[in-house]
């Protein structure tokens, strides 16, 4: 498995990421955001961090990047596109998921372990999961409250296209839950393919135990076996 991950002016999530793709046996390999052409790549990752200091909004200036033509590219053909944090606002402003991700409701930086509720198992991303599988990922972000208009925020409901909820100790979709004020508690979310995944949490600071926990590898190992899985 071959991944891109894909670095800004402003990433610092990127060698995480790097190091979470190589843990899982992955060919991973830094391309500037100014490069061009993903081809011969298996999966494109977008790294969390202050992407051009989150000047006008998170993601937004990121989005007008030479690569991000290849990125949407890449997503339209099929391939599969994971964006965390930053990431994920990327995502948003380039078109390949719907919303937004706006300042949290606490209008304060947010950075802390939360507990994450799998609610599919059956995408690119989960097949590792079980579920209903409740995961504790850390969160580091100041815009991650997830907002739409009625008729998406339905649409995606309707269509099953969230992946993670943000969850108490029990396992409910609690307010006190939510670290951001996200509608319906939502995490991550896919596009209507399945192929792309924003998350806000980082999966891949969850990965040895010496980080407090080992949930976000189910994520990674769940990439790299459908990606095998295509070459039989």
């Amino acid at each position: 498995m071959k991944v891109a991950v894909v670095t800004f002016p402003g990433s610092n999530c990127d060698h995480d990421l790097y190091k979470a793709a190589q843990q899982v046996g992955a060919d991973a390999v830094f391309v500037w955001h100014r490069e061009r052409g993903l081809g011969g790549y298996d999966a494109v990752l977008l790294p969390g961090g202050f992407s051009y200091g989150d000047y006008l909004r998170p993601g937004a200036i990121a989005r007008l990047s030479p690569i991000m033509e290849d990125v949407v590219e890449f997503a339209n053909a099929g391939g599969p596109v994971l964006g965390i944090c930053n990431g994920f606002q990327m995502l948003c402003e380039a078109g390949l998921l719907p919303g937004a991700l706006v300042r949290n409701d606490s209008l304060r930086f947010e950075s802390r372990d939360v507990r994450l509720r799998v609610e599919r198992t059956d995408t690119l991303f989960t097949s590792e999961y079980e579920d209903g599988q409740i995961l504790r990922i850390p969160i580091a972000h100041g815009d991650g409250n997830f907002e739409a208009d009625k008729e998406t925020l339905e649409a995606l409901e309707d269509a099953g296209r969230v992946v993670f909820r943000y969850v108490d100790v029990d396992g409910e979709a609690t307010t006190e839950a939510n670290p951001n004020g996200s509608w319906h508690n939502i995490a991550g979310l896919v596009n209507e393919g399945g192929n792309v995944l924003g998350m806000m949490p980082h999966p891949e600071r969850a990965m040895e135990e010496i980080l407090g926990s080992t949930d976000g590898v189910g994520l990674f190992t769940s990439l790299a076996a459908s990606l095998a899985a295509t070459r039989v």
